[in-house]
């Protein structure tokens, strides 16, 4: 019995072009299961390619990248017919070392030692976003060749199962990182799945009927996808090259579905959500010499549906610094009541201490992080400088901004549609300098988009999606839409999150809930440093959290109040205010937004070109005038959705609900020709009635012996004769054609 098995899998061999035949010979075995394992390679590459092509076309234009994964793949093919395994492990080797090595000769400053960069990569594989890299589109380039290379070659070298092996841990490697979306990830998932099944039946010589059960695989594989997710999520755990491990957000109050929670449970890493609720609860004790807005850290890469923060964090004493210009100094102490492992501070701190700030660490973008969990109760201090100008300096400042600027914070997609860009050249054409741009651009999004938290997440650029299709949204769209419409226009700006001011309770101290977490927008100005400005109107929002917290007490929520809270807002007692001269507004130093939704003198004139104006709000949450949006599917959701498609057919024919399907249709539906095809058909559908409600006619059984022996109905001895008369006469009229079908049709209902 050995001896056969033995023999059946030498044939098989010889017949497919195994381990015995030459290279040249396995790729010109285009047999349909080996095109489909083929196919299934694609997949699998495409999923990795697919998050590697998203990375570039953040930071660059794709054109490099797609040239070396089309000459890798061109070359792989070629090069398998010559290349041993062991020798193309070789060249996987090589491309990969010689790769890092390229990258990282490209790199300022990198260390020498393994360790750094072994705790780097464990933190990427915990998911630390590979956007994160320093010189990401050279680390991408050197990268992308090796696993393109090894999958390609051991999928024409049949070695199917180890090919499913090498991508799938590549694809994975992005899935824990966290690039890699749900459909990508899904589609490595069936890829390898596809892969495996199809590379086994063609190892074994099957028929192509038999790929069925691999197609049934894959679409349970993503009809299931819909309930269960690819990798399991919300545990909440991350590796930080510097602390180890640690739970994401640990400490940092509010539930995820809150605005709190999606802005400073972000770390370096901020999505934009859909529908998002407010949380009441008091969170800060701020004690400052004026009210300002807490900021808790900024974003410099936007990625279409998000922002990141790039660069990693450094020593306190050395990354704290000075504004560009004049600045004012403003002490602030923080009392957190609830534990966190968030450290607000005014921008820019310049000195901080108290216990928290033993262990903290600055980021790159210069926002305070702390190492450990800052305990309720414990309080530290901060004293900032914070830039100001006068109107005349912010709007004579210019454009000579430095190369570092430039490269870090002009960034935007590759895919960023190009009416961004236009509609914000139409809106500011007005404006003659980045200043009047900056207020032009706020002032259009306050007063045209609806404040709402209940909002349904686009798909594709969430700026353009704002701008275009949606009439209301919440902060975080509109300090995106901002900075990204500021960009366009070749304008530095970065994305903020923090909270604003809270409730004033006394001379300089504030209560801070958690429904006061915000995003706003910065504008760098050459010699003066960055501009705080907020386009998200202050009215609605205010009456929103007033709302939330009203609602929150009648409920007796916990610790939504101190105990100075309830009473209300402190005002200070009326003075009266000589009134300014105009030189002297003009002279007034600011330092944008000026708190509760208040304006800055001057900006009366700056106006959008009123060529731009959109149609008015009609009320719907999201869409145009219409309320409604027709988004096209993406290439890995049609491609998904086909594979779905495919695999329900080759479960229908293994089940055999597509022959039922099909009998049931021509039993049911009969189109309409000439009479003598119309009683032929009618004919052909009473056989097959017959057939199974009683059974087939045997071979050189006549029409009427059957019909007698199953006591067919009367209707049918009816259409049998009028199909012999026409077979004897050689014609057939209308009248008897429409008989025909009529009986049948009758005889089916039945």
């Amino acid at each position: 019995m050995t001896g056969r098995l033995a023999g059946l899998a030498d044939g098989i061999r010889h017949r497919a072009g195994g381990e015995g035949a030459s290279p040249f010979a396995r790729l010109r075995m285009f047999r349909p299961l080996r095109l489909a394992a083929l196919g299934a390679t694609a997949l699998v590459i495409g999923s990795f390619v697919g998050v590697l092509y998203h990375v570039v076309d953040v930071i660059s234009e794709p054109g490099t990248f797609q040239l070396i994964v089309g000459v890798t793949l061109v070359g792989t093919t070629v090069l398998a017919r010559y290349l041993s395994v062991r020798r193309a492990l070789v060249v996987a080797g090589v491309l990969l070392v010689g790769g890092l090595g390229w990258y990282l000769a490209h790199i300022d400053s990198v260390s020498l030692w393994l360790l750094p960069h072994l705790r780097y990569t464990l933190a990427l594989m915990t998911g630390q976003s590979v956007l994160t890299i320093a010189n990401l589109e050279a680390w991408v380039l050197a990268i992308t060749p090796a696993p393109v290379f090894l999958t390609w070659y051991l999928a024409l070298r049949r070695r199917y199962v180890v090919s499913a092996g090498v991508g799938g841990a590549t694809t994975l490697f992005f899935v824990l990182s966290g690039d890699a979306g749900p459909e990508l990830a899904l589609l490595g998932v069936v890829g390898v799945v596809a892969l495996v099944g199809f590379g086994e039946l063609d190892a074994v010589d099957a028929t192509v009927g038999d790929a069925d059960i691999v197609a049934a695989i894959v679409a349970l594989t993503i009809l299931l996808s819909a309930t269960v997710t690819v990798v399991p999520a919300g545990m909440g755990y991350t590796f930080s090259p510097e602390t180890g491990f640690g739970q994401s957000g640990s400490g940092t109050a509010g539930t995820p579905d809150t605005v709190e929670a999606n802005l400073l449970n972000a770390d370096d890493e901020f999505s934009i959500q859909g529908s998002l609720e407010l949380s009441s609860s008091v969170r800060y004790r701020v004690r400052s010499t004026d009210a300002e807005y807490w900021r808790v850290g900024s974003y410099d890469l936007y990625t279409g549906d998000g922002w990141t923060r790039r660069g990693q964090r450094g020593p306190l004493d050395r990354r704290l610094g000075t504004p560009a210009g004049r600045s004012r100094t403003v002490e602030q102490t923080y009392r957190p009541l609830t534990d966190t492992n968030t450290m607000p501070a005014v921008w820019r701190p310049t000195a901080v201490s108290g216990s928290p700030a033993d262990s903290a660490r600055v980021s790159s973008l210069g926002g305070l992080v702390p190492t450990r969990t800052i305990l309720g109760g414990e309080t530290y201090s901060v004293e900032s400088s914070i830039p100001v100008a006068t109107l005349s300096e912010l709007r004579t400042a210019g454009r000579d901004y430095p190369d570092a600027i430039q490269e870090r914070y002009l960034q935007l997609p590759e895919s960023t549609p190009d009416r961004v860009a236009e509609r914000t050249q139409r809106l500011t054409a007005n404006a003659e300098t980045p200043y009047d741009t900056a207020r032009v651009i706020e002032t259009w999004l306050e007063t045209n988009r609806a404040y709402s938290l209940n909002v349904s997440q686009p798909s594709g650029s969430v700026a353009d999606s704002f701008l275009f299709e949606m009439q209301r949204g919440y902060c975080t769209y509109y300090a995106t839409t901002m900075a990204v419409m500021l960009r366009s226009q070749d304008i530095p700006a970065r994305m903020v999150v923090g909270y604003t001011p809270g409730q004033r309770v006394s001379e300089n101290e504030w209560v801070v809930r958690g429904q006061n977490a915000h995003a706003w927008v910065e504008v760098y100005f050459p010699e003066i440093g960055w501009i705080q400005f907020d386009p998200t109107p202050a009215g609605p929002r205010e009456t929103t959290e007033e709302s939330d917290l009203e609602a929150a007490r009648e409920n007796d929520v916990p610790n939504v109040d101190t105990n100075d809270s309830e009473g209300g807002e402190w005002t200070p007692t009326p003075s009266e205010t000589p009134e300014r001269t105009a030189i002297e507004r003009a002279n007034e130093t600011v330092n944008a937004p000026l708190l509760r939704g208040e304006r800055m003198p001057g900006s009366a004139t700056l106006t959008a070109n009123p060529d731009t104006q959109p149609p008015a709000d009609n009320g719907d949450s999201n869409g145009g005038a219409s309320g409604l949006t027709v988004q096209l599917p993406t290439a890995e959701q049609a491609t998904l959705g086909l594979l779905a498609v495919l695999g329900l057919a080759g479960i229908a024919r293994r089940t055999g609900v597509s022959r039922r399907a099909r009998r049931a249709f021509h039993l049911r539906w009969q189109p309409r020709a000439d009479p003598e095809t119309d009683l032929e058909r009618a004919f052909d559908r009473l056989s097959s009635l017959l057939a199974h409600r009683h059974r087939e006619r045997r071979d050189g059984e006549t029409v009427r012996a059957y019909l007698d022996a199953i006591e067919a109905d009367e209707r049918a001895r009816r259409v049998a004769e009028r199909r012999e008369r026409a077979r004897y006469e050689g014609t057939v009229s209308e009248t008897a054609a429409e008989e025909a079908v009529t009986l049948v049709d009758e005889l089916v209902r039945e």
